[in-house]
Formats: structure tokens, sequence, C-alpha cells
């Protein structure tokens, strides 16, 4: 933006600029209005004027030629009409006829005499015609259609008069020529009232020609003209008589009243600018206070604009002022509950932020109210308010008055000063173990435990700088390792944004193969050879190395990244099937199915017309868990897949809330046992009756059993002897790629090693 255009912003902001332009823009445009006006009605006078004085000396030169062409055609009729001349034309006496001739073009006082024989022959004196003039001459008066009219020789036009010689019948034409010249139009121009320029216009046509007076361009502007015709010699370029006269003339004599209204509208204009200015000055000053004050306001600053009048300008400042108080009191209020909790009365996590911000030395004691929402249903929301605030000041009070801030729902925290990590724990221990006492709400004693967190300010750069949240994350991590007090571990915290990406990089892994599958085989007793593999991910992150499944399907379950991630295990699934059937290896693949996707019909559509497309022999592991979120649409999609003739495996049974109403309801083929059971089976007879006793229900219920984490020939022996199905674990195979599993299985003492041992 240019420098002038900024100032003409800045300038029009001003209220007493804009009032003083406002009005004389107005006023000049009146003022402009008023001129146009009158400059218009001048110059359509001045023109109209022009047009009729340009009328009559065309009128006037008509007359005039009408009557020199009457004087010059009554000359040369007497001499026409001599007898002694008509005889010397008659006999061809050329010196006779020469001094007639110049005798009568001395008396006539015009520029050429000629005598036109009707033979074309010519005899003239003063005047030398040219072959084409002479032709026009002759055909003009031979056809008698014109007898004076104007005539080009040599380019210049000459007004032509003739009168026919009879002797007694036609012998030719006494001709006299005139010269139209400079010093002829002259003396036209000074018979006008007007200044006018006039000229004899040769071989002018019919579009140059207009009825009456007309506005043309010339070098000096605008100019009238008006073209009069001439009688000419020449019909196919007739003559005109053309008058001009330019505008400007006819204008001159009313420039000092134009110079007049130029100077009484400036005159008009300065007057109108000081007037103006002086009166929005005036009005425009209380508006400035008013508008000053509106800008302290919006820094902060709560002042009052002066009230010096009691017009409308008065009032709004009086107004003005009562929003300024107003706003106090509402700032006052906002900033309270701003900084407050309002269930409570407590400071709020802001208040507790600002003040570790204060204090050099800060350390963040955050107290998290063990059991919250049981102690919660039980007195009720508003006794529960009570409560934290009856806490919250004994626990103030315990801090030598700390204010003491509700940070969340059942969580409360201070802000003590302490010298290193080692004091603000000790400080935090002693607080939660004087405050445990019950507190009496509604007359009641309330027993409360307390678990504290405690930590310091991150680093500037690090992702979690704030102590209240590195505090809060300490409380979680104190209820984890069963501590009352524990100090902020940002080690064990790690990264989660660094997780979070994981996300993102694993749908690129996907395209780029670094997930990939691997397959953990499965011991048939009764068949005594390996029948089954289950599907394992794995991902080796080109910069990370080898990330845990747990770690990267968790959050792609949260994430809802599961369900690309699971189509793409039963389409790599069913393809390496086809592999190793190519090798002679006929075998049932297990894959895992999230139990996010038992309520997803679509991905069911997905499962089942891969399957039926490619007729592979699969089975679905899902843990019986996984249908209790939606357990009518979950058993519906597993039912489907049932008819579908996939089997459906129930995996982990044991390590959660196992429920006899949900097993007798799955459609399931498999029973898995979970590992923690296997792996103490030849230790511990508790945990061996429990797997007898699971092997018998299933078998009860028509489902196949496969006891997983089989790591020893004892576990195995012992699997076979209650009368297991299948037997999973290392000691039968880790997980391996399909080239290394193809490999193994064509090995020809796998299978018998693994006979024996059973």
């Amino acid at each position: 933006m240019s420098a002038t255009r900024l100032v003409s912003l800045v300038r029009f902001r001003n209220l007493r600029t804009r009032l003083t332009v406002i009005y004389m823009g107005l006023f000049s445009l009146a003022l402009l209005l008023a001129a146009v006006a009158v400059v218009t009605a001048v110059t359509n006078s001045a023109r109209r004027v022009v047009r009729d004085e340009m009328a009559a000396a065309g009128a006037v030169y008509s007359q005039l030629w009408s009557a020199r062409s009457s004087q010059l055609q009554q000359g040369a009729g007497v001499l026409a009409q001599d007898y002694g001349f008509r005889e010397a034309v008659a006999t061809n006496d050329e010196a006779t006829v020469r001094s007639a001739l110049d005798n009568l073009r001395a008396r006539q006082r015009v520029d050429g005499a000629l005598i036109l024989g009707i033979d074309g022959h010519a005899t003239s004196t003063g005047l030398a015609l040219d072959d084409a003039a002479l032709d026009r001459l002759f055909t003009g008066l031979e056809s008698g259609r014109i007898e004076s009219g104007v005539l080009a020789i040599d380019g210049q036009a000459f007004q032509v008069v003739a009168a026919p010689v009879n002797a007694p019948v036609l012998i030719g034409w006494v001709v006299f020529a005139e010269r139209l010249d400079a010093a002829q139009m002259r003396n036209l121009e000074q018979l006008s009232a007007i200044p006018l320029s006039a000229a004899v216009v040769l071989n002018s046509t019919a579009d140059e020609r207009r009825e009456g007076p007309i506005t043309v361009q010339s070098p000096d502007g605008p100019s009238m003209r008006l073209d009069r015709p001439l009688p000419s010699f020449d019909t196919a370029a007739p003559a005109d008589l053309v008058l001009t006269y330019p505008l400007k003339r006819a204008m001159r004599p009313y420039e000092a009243l134009f110079w007049w209204l130029a100077a009484i509208g400036v005159a008009g204009l300065v007057l109108l600018m000081g007037g103006t200015w002086a009166l929005s000055r005036g009005l425009t000053r209380p508006i400035t206070a008013l508008d000053d004050a509106v800008h302290r306001l919006q820094q902060g600053d709560y002042v009052e604009a002066p009230v010096t009048s009691a017009d409308e300008i008065g009032r709004l400042a009086a107004s003005f002022n009562a929003m300024i108080g107003d706003l106090k009191d509402r700032e006052a209020r906002l900033t309270h509950m701003a900084l407050h909790d309002q269930e409570t009365g407590l400071p709020n996590r802001l208040s507790l932020e600002r003040q570790a911000g204060a204090q050099v030395d800060a350390w963040v004691v955050l107290f998290g109210v063990d059991r919250f929402e049981v102690v919660r249903n039980a007195i009720g929301y508003d006794s529960m308010a009570r409560l934290l605030a009856a806490l919250g000041r004994r626990l103030s009070a315990l801090a030598d008055g700390a204010p003491m801030a509700r940070v969340g729902a059942g969580a409360l925290g201070l802000v003590i000063a302490a010298a290193d990590e080692a004091e603000a724990v000790a400080a935090a221990t002693r607080l939660a173990e004087a405050a445990q006492a019950p507190l009496t709400i509604n007359g009641a004693p309330v027993d409360i435990a307390l678990t504290a967190g405690v930590a310091g300010r991150g680093a500037p750069s690090s992702d979690l700088a704030s102590p209240v949240d590195r505090a809060a994350i300490a409380v979680d991590q104190a209820r984890a390792a069963r501590r009352m007090v524990a100090a902020f571990d940002e080690a064990a915290y790690g990264d989660p944004g660094d997780n979070l990406s994981l996300i993102s990089e694993l749908m690129t892994a996907l395209h780029d193969g670094d997930v990939t599958l691997a397959y953990q085989p499965k011991y048939d007793f009764r068949a005594e050879r390996i029948t089954g593999v289950e599907a394992l991910m794995r991902w080796s992150h080109p910069r990370r190395g080898f990330v845990p499944p747990d770690l990267f399907i968790g959050m792609a379950e949260e994430t809802g990244h599961i369900r690309p991630l699971t189509e793409w295990a039963i389409r790599r699934a069913i393809a390496d099937q086809k592999t190793m059937a190519a090798a002679g290896h006929v075998l049932t693949v297990s894959v895992n199915i999230s139990g996010r996707l038992l309520s997803d019909e679509s991905f069911a559509d997905f499962a089942l017309a891969e399957v039926v497309a490619s007729a592979a022999d699969l089975c679905f592991e899902i843990t019986e868990t996984a249908v209790m979120d939606n357990p009518e649409l979950a058993l519906h999609i597993i039912a489907r897949f049932a008819e579908a003739g996939i089997a459906v495996s129930l995996d982990d049974y044991g390590a959660g809330l196992s429920s006899l109403t949900y097993l007798k309801q799955i459609r399931a083929d498999e029973l898995k046992i979970d590992k923690s059971f296997i792996l103490s089976l030849d230790q511990s007879s508790r945990d061996a009756l429990l797997v007898k006793s699971t092997i018998d229900l299933a078998h009860s219920l028509g489902l196949k059993v496969t006891a997983e984490g089989v790591e020893t020939p004892t576990a195995l022996a012992l699997l076979r002897g209650m009368g297991c199905d299948l037997a999973q674990g290392y000691l039968i195979g880790r997980p391996v790629p399909l080239a290394v599993l193809t490999e193994n299985l064509a090995s020809p003492t796998t299978q018998t090693d693994l006979a024996r041992q059973a």
C-alpha cells in the first residue's frame, strides 16, 4: 500500500476531517452542477448564435452570387448582341474578338473572358483554359443545363458566366470567369457579423454535405460548419461554399464569466472549509475524549469519559461510564469463575498452573481420591462436592495455608516449595497420611483414601512440560505401583507422541511390505501331526527395529485402523495358505479378529466374500469378551461366520472373567485355554484340575480344545492324557515366516519328534 493511500485512510478515520470533506464534497458537487448548467446554457446559446449567423451569411452569399452572376451575364449579353462582335465571331476575326473581350473584361473587372464556338474552339484573354476545363465548360453550355456556375481551372475555382452568340443561329458563347480566391472570400467574410472563414471546396460529394450548420472537429478544436452547394459545370464533382467558425471564439466573451464563477466557487469552498472545521471541532471534541477512553479500556484501564453536555453525546458518555462500572464488576466475577471451581469454590487448574509458574522451586502435589466414583455414587454429587471442599480446606491447613485447587473430578492439588524431588515426595507423603482421617458430611463420617503424585516443571522442549499434567500422570503411576505417593517417572511414561506416529507409519508399512505374517504351528494329538497354524503379525520398523504386536495392534484398535490391518491379514493368510497347499501342506490358518470388528456388518461382508471366493480353510480367533459391547450384533456376525463354514475359536479362555452364559450362546468350534494355566500345569495341581475340567466342559459343549503356552514335554504329555485336542507353544514351534515354516514341515523328523514327546 502506498504512503499516500495510508495517509488518506488515517485522515478519513478522523470524524472532524470526514465532516469537513463531506460538506465540502456536497458543496463542490452542487457548485459543479451549477457550473455545468451555466457552461452548458452559455455554450448552447453561443452555438445557436453562431448557427444563425452562419445561416444568414450563407443566404447573403447566395444573393451576392446571384447578383454577381446577373451582372456578369448582363455584360456578356450586351457583347453577344453587338452586331460588329457577332460579325467578327462569324468571320473568325480573332483580333477584333480579342479587342472586344479585353475591353469588356476591363469594364467588368473580371479575371478572364473568352469566346467559345460551337465547334469547341475558344479565344480567350486574361485566362488560359486547359483542355479538361474547356471540355467541362463546352459540355455544360452545349447541354443547355447551366450558364452560370463554378468551373475548376488548373485546380482553382472560378465563377463562370456565359451568354449565347446568335447570328442568327447559335455560333458560340461569350464567357466571363472570375477567380474565387482568398481575397474574394475575405470580402465575403467581412459581410458576416461573426469572423467566419469561407472557402469554395471543389469535388465535394453528397456524403460531405449536411443540412444546416453542424459541429465538426478541427485542429483548433470544435468548429461550426455550413456547406452551401454552388452550381457547377462539373456534374461528377459539385462545388460547395464552406463556412467555418471555431467555437472557442464564440466562447471567448464568456471567459470572464467563467473565471468569476471559479473564483466564487473557490472562495465558497474556503469559507465552507473554515466554518465546517470549526463546527466539527466543537462537535468531535467530546467524541475524541470518549474515543480515548475506549482505547484505554481496550488496554485494561477503566477510565471514565468526561460528560461535557446534556445532549446525545453527553448522554452517550454517561452511558459509557455506567458500562465501565458494569464491566469492572463483570470482570471481577469472570476472573473469579475462571480461576475457581464452581462446585466446591476451590481454585481450579488454571489457578494452580499460575501458582506453579510464579515460583522457581515449585513442586505440584496432586491428591487423587481413591474409588472416587464409588464414593460419589454412594453419597451423591452434592455431598461429594462438599466432601472435596472440606478435604481441600484440611489439606490447605496441613500445608500452612497453601491454596488448594480442584484439578479434576476427584483430584485436588497444591504447590509446595522443595529443594529436590525427595523433599517434595516426603512432604506429599506427610500430607496424604495426615489427610486420610474420615470427614463428616451431612452428619455421617465418610472414609477416604488418597493417592498422591509429585512433579516439577518439565524441560521447555518436552512434550509434557506442565507440572500439573506430570503430577496427574504420577498419580496413575502410583496407583499402578500400589503406592500412596509417587514422583513422575518420565522413563515409564515413555513418548506417546512417538507412539502415535506409529499409526501413520503402520499404514505406510503395509504398502511397503514391512508388515509380515509369522505362523505358529498347532499340533493335533489325534492325528499326531501339525494340522493348523496361527497367523501372527510382525512389524520390522526401519528405525525402531522390531515393534511389539501388543503395541501397534492395541493402538490400531484405539485409533480405528484395526480394520485395514485385519483385512490385509486375511488376504495375506489366504494367499499363504495356497502357497502351503502347493507345497503339500494342507493346514487350517487361524486369524485373530478384534472385538471392535464384531459389530461391523461391512467387515463381515468383506470377510465372507474373501473366504467364499477363495474357498479358504480359515479359523477366526476371538475373545469371549469381544461380544460384551454389542452382544446381539456380535453373536449375529459370529453366526454368519459359522454358517459360511468359517471355524470360530474362543481365544484366551480363562484369562478374564469367563462367562458360561456367553460360552453357551457363541457358536464356536474351538476353545483355547490361556497359557497362564498351561505354563504351570506340571507344577500346580490346582491348574491341572482347572485345565482338565475346562477340557471336559468344552467337549460336553461340542468344542475342540487348544492349549496355548506348551513349552515342556511333561505339559504336552499331561494334555494328551487329559484329552486335549490341539497344543500350541514353543515346544511345538515358535512363530516363523512362511518360508521357514514350509521348510520345517518338509523335514521328516519334525512330526516324529513331536509324536514321541507326546
